[in-house]
């Protein structure tokens, strides 16, 4: 079947389609990544957005119950040059085709992404259709009657379309370094990966995943030993209402690590602005340097916006990490509050895992406020 990639700005792209038939509207980005296409399309930070791999063969290990992010695609297309038909991985157990329409997710393949991406790069991040309901040049009018609404097209609502209805405890897979009891983490669900659950749960933490709405006071009725912000989609400066939650929530000092939106939301609340970036970044493959620590850490990331670090008081906290191609702030430390926050993702999964260790450095500022060691 033919499916057709319309752009905001008119150009058309033909290909074939793969995953459900039908029409959809969405932000169109890329990402970099070649391997963890799985992890990919069920990351809730895609929600809203029609996502291109710029890698040419997607699918070729095919995909698994295992290795998803969260419980269904939040992404509303999907753009590959070639869908693999038949993976070979003896983890495989199903073709990416398969697991879009059990998703009923609309894609195409065939198209030439490197001409997409190199379109996206240069104009920035643009709405899209996918669509196998008509071909634009036969039929123009249906096309220009399309265009209006891929340009109307906004992402909004979308941490609390995201986030869980109701808390869930997740007890640790194994036993702390420091005794049987283990560290209480609030892990608020701003469009959590599942991955930083488990990464917590293996460092002897029990994990209660939270609303993206919920408020100080009930947080504080759980008394945890730390606050996880997670990671999510969509402008970080809608959240008004989560912003003022956050500020209130580490006035009290409780210590926090936030990841990505978590992240962003944390700047806004501490009195910085965010900006969205012109095609942002995408990949496994991101360069981030520490200038405390002298080194650059390949890292995966997947996000619009960024923090303008020279908005963020110097009273307040300081970039500790900030992107080696484009300079833009990476991480944050925080002086008025028992916080530290990294716009990239330590929990990768697929991708490299190079910054794992900050879920280190989050237990042990969990284990110095509680005095079982000196200091973080």
């Amino acid at each position: 079947m033919q499916a057709y990639l319309i752009l905001a700005n008119g150009r058309v792209f033909r290909g074939v389609s793969v995953g459900c038939p039908g029409t959809t509207i969405g932000e169109v980005v890329f990402a970099t990544g070649m391997v963890g296409f799985e992890e990919t399309l069920t990351d809730p930070s895609y929600y809203g957005q029609i996502i291109t791999q710029t890698y040419p063969l997607i699918g070729n290990y095919g995909m698994n119950s295992e290795d998803v992010e969260s419980t269904k695609i939040w992404a509303r297309g999907y753009i590959v040059r070639e869908a693999c038909k038949t993976p070979s991985n003896f983890r495989s157990e199903e073709t990416l085709d398969a697991f879009l329409k059990k998703n009923g997710i609309i894609g195409i393949e065939g198209i030439d992404t490197r001409s997409l991406t190199r379109t996206l790069r240069e104009s920035g991040v643009m709405n899209g259709a996918i669509t196998t309901e008509f071909d634009p040049d036969a039929e123009p009018e249906k096309k220009a009657a399309l265009l209006p609404e891929i340009a109307a097209y906004a992402v909004v609502d979308a941490v609390k379309t995201v986030t869980c209805r109701e808390a869930v405890t997740y007890e640790p897979t194994a036993a702390g370094a420091w005794g049987d009891t283990p560290l209480h983490v609030a892990l608020l669900d701003l469009g959590c990966k599942n991955n930083i659950v488990r990464c917590l749960q293996k460092r002897g933490c029990r994990v209660t995943v939270l609303p993206g709405t919920t408020t100080a006071a009930e947080l504080a009725t759980l008394n945890p030993d730390g606050l996880m912000l997670s990671n999510g989609p969509g402008d970080p400066a809608e959240n008004v209402e989560i912003i003022a939650n956050i500020r209130e929530m580490l006035s009290t000092g409780i210590p926090t690590f936030g990841i990505c939106l978590g992240h962003q939301l944390t700047a806004l609340a501490a009195g910085a602005k965010t900006c969205k970036l012109k095609y942002g970044h995408r990949g496994a493959n991101q360069p981030v340097t520490s200038p405390a620590k002298q080194r650059t850490f390949i890292t995966s990331q997947n996000h619009g916006y960024a923090v303008m670090a020279d908005t963020l008081p110097e009273s307040v906290g300081q970039m500790s990490y900030f992107n080696a191609n484009d300079g833009t702030c990476e991480g944050v430390d925080y002086l008025k509050w028992n916080c530290f926050t990294v716009q990239f993702h330590p929990e990768a999964n697929g991708g490299p895992k190079d910054t794992e260790f900050l879920f280190d450095q989050f237990v042990s500022r969990m284990l110095a406020a509680k005095g079982v060691i000196n200091n973080a």
